[in-house]
């Protein structure tokens, strides 16, 4: 999955587009989804996926399997947040919030009102934001990314940390697949026991051929007589779209004129 992301940045539809261009983009939507109403983060949700999955021509597959993803972790957090008890005593507290609930010895556990609203507000912010994030991830290249970056004032110093971290990223599962396979091939997760017993097998030799690649990148590194900074060549057959640009701030604007609607009329009906 991680090498089709990388892929997929490099030969979307929006390639052309300057990355500063869809940078902006994504981190106005971004803020403009922290700070507004579900309505206007659904929206945000849908526009982004239009640009994600129409413009750049992102697979629809792939980016709704992203999102399924990132769900999982909110359904996993949504109990925690719907399900409170009190004690029997203090039932008259809570009958308005409780949608249903039952009784264990002197508690009672119940669905809250309230936390449902707090699940769906933490959903609708988090997909409005996972989907700008979606946006920069599969229509910028991470090289260009940090290009970006240092031409902004990012140190350098973290930018080549960045890269080396993403480098071994890919490294990393690369190996652990090819482990995977090989065990695999020798029935090495037939049973539960042998399962867990090739596991750290598999894992014990992923810390040690990752410190191995580690040793190879930085003799490679001297011998090539690294100064402290790495060189990424990157083409400059980047320009900037009006007619992309005109949406955008149309967009952005329509999005906050429909917040500040929505908090004007829920202030007229206080």
């Amino acid at each position: 999955m991680s090498l089709q992301i990388d892929t997929l940045a490099y030969t979307n539809r929006l390639r052309w587009l300057a990355p500063e261009q869809k940078l902006l983009f994504a981190i106005a939507l971004l803020i403009i989804a922290a700070f507004t109403h579900p309505l206007v983060q659904v929206l945000i949700a849908v526009w982004m996926s239009t640009w994600t999955i129409i413009y750049a021509r992102i697979p629809s597959k792939i980016y709704f399997k992203l999102v399924y993803v990132a769900s999982f972790f909110w359904l996993t957090s949504l109990p925690a947040l719907i399900i409170n008890g009190v004690d029997i005593s203090q039932l008259h507290l809570v009958q308005n919030d409780s949608v249903t609930g039952l009784y264990i010895g002197s508690y009672y556990l119940y669905i809250s009102v309230h936390g449902l609203q707090q699940g769906l507000t933490i959903l609708t912010r988090a997909i409005a934001s996972l989907s700008c994030l979606y946006f920069i991830m599969l229509t910028i290249p991470f090289t260009e990314l940090l290009q970006v970056l240092r031409r902004v004032g990012f140190p350098v110093l973290l930018t080549d940390l960045l890269l080396l971290m993403y480098r071994f990223i890919f490294v990393l599962l690369n190996t652990a697949s090819e482990l995977w396979t090989a065990q695999q091939s020798r029935g090495g997760y037939c049973t539960f026991r042998i399962g867990m017993k090739s596991l750290a097998l598999l894992i014990g030799q992923l810390l040690k051929r990752t410190l191995e690649n580690y040793r190879q990148v930085s003799l490679t590194l001297a011998s090539r007589g690294f100064n402290g900074e790495f060189k990424v060549w990157h083409p400059h057959r980047y320009h900037l779209s009006k007619r992309y640009a005109i949406e955008a701030i149309l967009g952005c604007v329509s999005l906050i004129a429909l917040d500040w609607y929505d908090n004007a009329t829920i202030f007229t009906r206080i």
